[in-house]
């Protein structure tokens, strides 16, 4: 079980996302907090795998929390994006950043991920923290783009991966196309280290 701790000045927050939270078989919600200075003084006697921190709260706010927590899983939530909240909780040592309009799935696979010890940005909030840093936006792979590239990766042919996905080789060659121009590659070695890179894929 994901031991969680919601951190949250809003006690109707607190209870939906220990609602949605509970749905879940291997995600507990081990403790929550009103503040950050709340959350600093509880989580030595938690241990939480995951915090989920809202950033702007009385009595010691998210970012404050965050730098007062370092060795801790955070997971930002929150309605704010503005590009300095962001900027700011990034630095202090979050690991995820999360608006709460996120689904119910979204918010759990985000709780592993990070308990995982994995980066996890909203995508409205990777386009945000792209476009401050003036770098191109990460090339973006159709869902079936994406499904062709994994089975590359898996190391299937063109014909084994029509078969897979019961369509022609002609129908993967004319993906695979695509996919090197979109990820600016030439081979499939290439253009799986590339999705890697990116985040597409994930190594095994």
């Amino acid at each position: 079980m994901l031991r969680v701790m919601i951190v949250d000045d809003h006690p109707i927050v607190r209870e939906g996302l220990r609602g949605m939270l509970a749905a879940e078989a291997d995600i507990e919600v081990a403790a929550e907090a009103a503040s950050g200075d709340e959350a600093v003084a509880v989580v030595p006697g938690v241990c939480p795998d995951v915090i989920l921190m809202d950033l702007r709260m009385p009595s010691g706010d998210g970012v404050s929390a965050i730098e007062r927590l370092p060795g801790h899983r955070i997971l930002v939530l929150t309605t704010f994006q503005d590009d300095a909240d962001i900027v700011r909780a990034i630095e202090a040592g979050a690991a995820g950043y999360l608006l709460k309009d996120a689904s119910r799935a979204d918010l759990a696979a985000a709780v592993r991920d990070v308990a995982a010890g994995r980066r996890v940005l909203s995508p409205e909030v990777s386009a945000r923290l792209t476009a401050a840093a003036g770098a191109p936006p990460p090339p973006v792979l159709s869902a079936r783009e994406s499904e062709v590239l994994a089975l590359v990766a898996e190391g299937l042919t063109n014909a084994e991966i029509g078969a897979r996905l019961y369509i022609g080789q002609a129908t993967v060659k004319t993906h695979m196309l695509r996919i090197f121009t979109k990820l600016g590659v030439s081979d499939r070695t290439a253009a799986v280290m590339a999705a890697l890179e990116h985040g597409i894929l994930t190594a095994p």
